[in-house]
């Protein structure tokens, strides 16, 4: 995949974040200009590639404010694709979970994916030369028996995913390809700290997972369209 993503600019929200880094490293691998949005006035100082001549950290870009998000994608020359990172988790058992907690997790999860997706749609139909818009949903998401004890966080990767499909329908005449994929448990600090015990041998890699996202991102994917990929690892 060298070069293949030469001169093309890309956004990865959520660029800071453990997954987004990866992903960012990848695509600078293969020659992309990454642009990568924070919600504060610069990258966190732990974001080493925010040095790296072809990327581009966009501050102070709130992805739950529909005018933050359009402005900032608006700026961005020629935009091939765009890669939705940004998240978060939280789990409670439903009688714990007040209706604010289901609101944060739709907001973070399902709202930020479809203004970045409207944006990124927008900027792609009026350039006229296609793109690619991929998700990252869960795998709660498509086997909703695994998200018990985290009813929002699952309902919001559900969310993802069928605006996934609904979207890759509706813009597949215009060239533009959107697909999600649909991790099991990333091995990122984080989880490993969480959950010391666990086998993280079955988990699935940072890289790996970056490499499925950055095919489906790129100009080489010429038909996937309305996949949510499974990345579930050995667990």
């Amino acid at each position: 995949m060298a070069n293949e993503f030469e001169g093309k600019h890309v956004v990865v929200t959520g660029g800071t974040g453990a997954l987004g880094n990866a992903v960012v490293a990848r695509l600078l691998e293969a020659g992309a200009i990454c642009h990568v949005p924070v919600n504060h006035d610069a990258a966190p100082s732990g974001f080493a590639l925010s040095g790296h001549e072809r990327v581009r950290v966009a501050p102070n870009v709130d992805l739950t404010d529909a005018g933050a998000v359009d402005a900032f994608y608006t700026a961005i020359p020629g935009l091939w694709a765009s890669v939705h990172t940004a998240g978060g988790f939280a789990m409670a058992p439903i009688d714990k979970m007040e209706p604010g907690d289901f609101a944060a997790m739709m907001n973070i999860n399902a709202t930020t994916v479809f203004l970045c997706s409207r944006a990124a749609a927008t900027a792609m139909l009026v350039s006229g030369a296609g793109g690619r818009i991929v998700n990252v949903a869960a795998r709660a998401a498509l086997e909703p028996r695994k998200g018990a004890g985290m009813v929002a966080y699952t309902a919001s990767k559900a969310a993802v995913a069928a605006m996934t499909v609904a979207l890759a329908e509706e813009l597949k005449s215009a060239g533009i390809l959107v697909n999600a994929v649909a991790p099991s448990t990333l091995d990122t600090p984080v989880n490993r700290a969480a959950m010391p015990k666990a086998d993280f041998s079955k988990w699935v890699s940072l890289e790996a997972a970056a490499e499925a996202i950055v095919h489906l991102a790129s100009p080489a994917n010429l038909v996937a369209s309305g996949a949510v990929v499974p990345i579930y690892g050995k667990a």
